[in-house]
């Protein structure tokens, strides 16, 4: 009994691969610019011309994180308590922009939503072969793209991707194509990670601006869910200070 509490608890010697953390860091950095500027433009007035790199992470950003999330939960072995906690996470979010935005800015199924669905609906389908789970993500993409093409009169259908007439969020990744992409990341992940070590052993991971990244990358959840307040609130100080100043 006492070798089964010490080893439930002592640290496992494990090294993590540390691309992997940094890639997931840089998405959230671009998450965390792209939110700001939104604040800048939409919520304070502040209009100005968006550069190219803005609407290439606004496009494609939010796809490029699923893909790494459907890598990373290949390597670990606790998806239904992250899914769990990220769940949790995500009601939170949907409360808070209900109570404080307008309706436009409201969000009913965003990036944690969706990746709290992946990561418990993930067993179902671990043990299938890379190939199979491949070719069911890349089918769920082009459903989901299809599903872009046309409404439905059924206003409750928006987390499949089916969305009525007028509906707006303030983020929206629905089921369709996105657990494609997490799906493609899951075949990625077994297939390019099965040893679950890192593709670049000669890089020095211990090169700071890696170790940054890295450190935001294995803290993104915490950052997503502090990075609007913080944002907004300094901008909100900002307002007031450029305001009394004029």
């Amino acid at each position: 009994m006492k070798e089964f509490f010490t080893g439930l608890f002592k640290k496992k010697n494990t090294k993590r691969i540390w691309e992997l953390d940094a890639f997931r860091g840089l998405c959230i950095i671009g998450v965390v610019i792209v939110h700001a500027i939104f604040d800048i433009r939409e919520l304070f007035g502040f209009y100005f011309e968006t550069p190219a790199w803005f609407d290439w992470i606004q496009t494609y950003g939010g796809i490029l994180f699923v893909v790494l999330s459907g890598v990373c939960v290949t390597l670990g072995h606790h998806h239904i308590i992250r899914g769990v906690v990220v769940a949790v996470c995500a009601m939170i979010i949907t409360l808070v922009t209900c109570l404080l935005f307008d309706r436009s800015l409201h969000i009913w199924f965003g990036v944690l939503h969706l990746l709290a669905f992946c990561m418990l609906t993930y067993g179902l389908y671990r043990k299938l072969p890379w190939p199979v789970i491949l070719g069911l993500g890349v089918c769920f993409v082009a459903l989901g793209i299809w599903f872009t093409t046309f409404k439905v009169s059924n206003p409750y259908l928006f987390p499949l991707g089916l969305t009525a007439k007028g509906f707006a969020a303030g983020d929206y990744f629905p089921i369709f194509p996105h657990l494609g992409y997490f799906m493609i990341g899951v075949a990625g992940g077994k297939t390019l990670y099965k040893n679950k070590v890192t593709l670049f052993k000669k890089v020095n991971d211990r090169n700071p601006v890696i170790r940054f990244f890295s450190f935001v990358g294995r803290h993104s959840l915490l950052i997503y869910m502090l990075h609007q307040p913080l944002v907004y609130g300094i901008l909100f100080l900002i307002s007031r200070l450029v305001n009394r100043a004029a």
